[in-house]
């Protein structure tokens, strides 16, 4: 009689908790830089430039202090606090990406709860450089707090600093994955792009009326809108150690309440999107469409460059020119481009406004030098063109078919620069008719078209080298704003270093207005012409040989490695 042989017990399934997450996050972070010299480079590049944003704004939180000055205490904790949560909030959509070193789209398939994911997901995002950097700047505060009001103000304010850096990052996850969504859907991409600028179109008059408000205004008045930033999201973590050394412990829980009702509902809106993140889809079904009229060919080239001629450039510019319409981590550059083009000239010119006594604002003397407006619209070509700084990042392992296939890399680069150049050109001629006609200045039509020219030449010559030398991987991750660990430090350097090559480089246009006075106005439209297409011509002509070169270099830099 056989003998029942008695399975061996299973083994209890342990709960999934966020600190799974974290060493999860920790252990992919120590794969990534084995052997990777250069990937470690750049992480000890970002810590530096974390401990001196650190530094930097420790001491300017903690200024009021040491220095016993309970005045400027209120100030320095909400306008403080609400910068570093907007600092959160548009920095990573703008140039540094969200670190994606776990990809929500790879918790697809395990069964996780919303709730584990979500709370995980938070957990593993507090454990960064920027978060670190944020927690010992806003330090500052505590110091502050106890130096006025003891102990008890000082622990306080350690609560709130915690409370309102679990705020940043949960408001730049929230913010990022929903724009990832929306930027996914081809449905609402041009909805995007309206809401967009008109938010760009708001923020400008916003600034306009704050600084006004900010240079007229005394002390006592900006002590009662510090009071008021106080009482929102923005603030409210921020400035309750403060309330306790003043004599408002009561403030503190109503504070904290806000502060916790804010949160819970970004980690709601957080995780709303991380659902559509997850599935990979933003809009649902599509329809099907008939197909196009003339064949694949037509298919190809699209109706703003069905003019080209169906040769190897030609294609090379329909694809990317259909890559940089239908990709959403292109598409979200895009619309960054459109958001500082319309932002920066009215800052820039128009940061002097006023409020006029019958309560209206009044601009600054248009009549101040044209330096000035070269100036704006210069930055606007030089962060255009930054873009471009690795665009083969873009492309990831999908390069691979361009070197199988022998592209020559003039004429690759060439192709795409073009590309890039049929949606930005008509975004900088925008720019430039706007600007003259909000200055009144219509004669500057020309020195701004050509400034923006020279500008967006010279930057196009020195990115596409920058491409090419300077290219890293992108992460095959849901999210266009997502970045690998380290990443975010190559894309800071390369934009630097690009910024700083092409305004060097653009120099010409900024000290010919004072050597030919009146005449540059006509001459610089020319000028930037043939300047800013020379610059561009001769930039992707060096750079095409050295791609010529290392091209299969270049291909292993761009690969994500799993």
């Amino acid at each position: 009689m056989a003998v029942p042989v008695s399975a061996p017990p299973a083994e209890p399934v342990r709960a999934v908790s966020a600190r799974h997450f974290v060493r999860l996050k920790l252990r992919v972070m120590g794969n990534s830089f084995r052997g990777q010299g250069r990937r470690v480079t750049l992480f000890l590049g970002g810590v530096l430039g974390g401990l001196w944003f650190a530094t930097t704004g420790f001491f300017l939180l903690a200024a009021p202090g040491l220095a016993g000055e309970p005045t400027y205490a209120p100030m320095a904790a909400a306008f403080g606090g609400g910068l570093l949560v907007l600092g959160w909030l548009l920095l990573p959509l703008v140039f540094f990406g969200v670190d994606e070193t776990l990809d929500p789209a790879r918790f697809a398939l395990l069964p996780l709860t919303r709730r584990t994911l979500v709370g995980g997901l938070l957990a593993a995002a507090l454990v960064s450089v920027p978060t670190v950097a944020s927690l010992l700047s806003a330090g500052g505060l505590v110091v502050t707090a106890g130096a006025l009001g003891g102990w008890p103000a000082a622990l306080v304010a350690a609560v709130g600093v915690v409370a309102g850096l679990i705020l940043c990052v949960a408001a730049s996850r929230a913010v990022t994955s929903a724009f990832a969504t929306m930027l996914r859907s081809r449905k609402v991409r041009d909805l995007a792009g309206v809401l967009l600028a008109l938010l760009a179109a708001l923020l400008g008059p916003l600034q306009l009326v704050v600084l006004a408000t900010v240079r007229q205004a005394d002390w006592d008045r900006l002590t009662g809108v510090a009071r008021v930033i106080g009482w929102t999201p923005l603030g409210a973590p921020w400035t309750i150690g403060v309330d306790v050394a003043e004599g408002r412990a009561w403030a503190v829980p109503p504070k904290l309440l806000i502060t916790a009702a804010t949160i819970g509902a970004l980690l709601w809106w957080w995780s709303r999107s991380l659902e559509s993140a997850m599935a990979g889809t933003a809009g649902g079904p599509t329809k099907a469409r008939s197909a196009p009229v003339g064949g694949p060919v037509a298919q190809l080239f699209p109706r703003a460059v069905g003019w080209l001629r169906r040769d190897r450039f030609g294609a090379l510019v329909a694809r990317e020119c259909r890559y940089w319409w239908r990709d959403a981590r292109r598409r979200a550059n895009l619309i960054s481009i459109l958001v500082v083009g319309v932002l920066v000239p009215v800052m820039v010119n128009f940061g002097g406004a006023k409020l006029s006594t019958s309560g209206g604002l009044a601009f600054a003397d248009p009549n101040s030098s044209p330096a000035l407006a070269s100036a704006s619209v210069l930055l606007i070509g030089v962060l255009a063109s930054v873009t471009l700084a690795n665009q083969f990042g873009f492309d990831g392992s999908a390069y691979a078919a361009n070197v199988v296939a022998g592209v020559p890399g003039r004429l690759e680069l060439r192709a795409r620069a073009a590309a890039f150049s049929v949606y930005v050109l008509p975004i900088l001629a925008v720019v430039a008719v706007l600007l003259a006609t909000l200055l009144g200045r219509p004669a500057w039509l020309g020195l701004l078209a050509g400034t923006l020219l020279t500008s967006y030449g010279v930057g196009l010559a020195i990115n596409t080298l920058l491409s090419v030398l300077g290219a890293y991987e992108l992460p095959e991750a849901s999210n266009p704003f997502a970045m690998n660990s380290g990443a975010g430090m190559a894309k800071g350097l390369l934009t630097l270093l690009s910024m700083a090559g092409t305004a060097v480089a653009s120099v010409p246009v900024l000290v010919a207005p004072a050597l030919f006075g009146d005449a540059w106005l006509w001459l610089a439209l020319p000028f930037g012409l043939g300047y800013g297409l020379g610059a561009a011509l001769l930039g992707t002509h060096l750079a095409g040989m050295v791609l010529d070169r290392r091209a299969p270099e270049l291909l292993t830099a761009v690969t994500p490695r799993r």
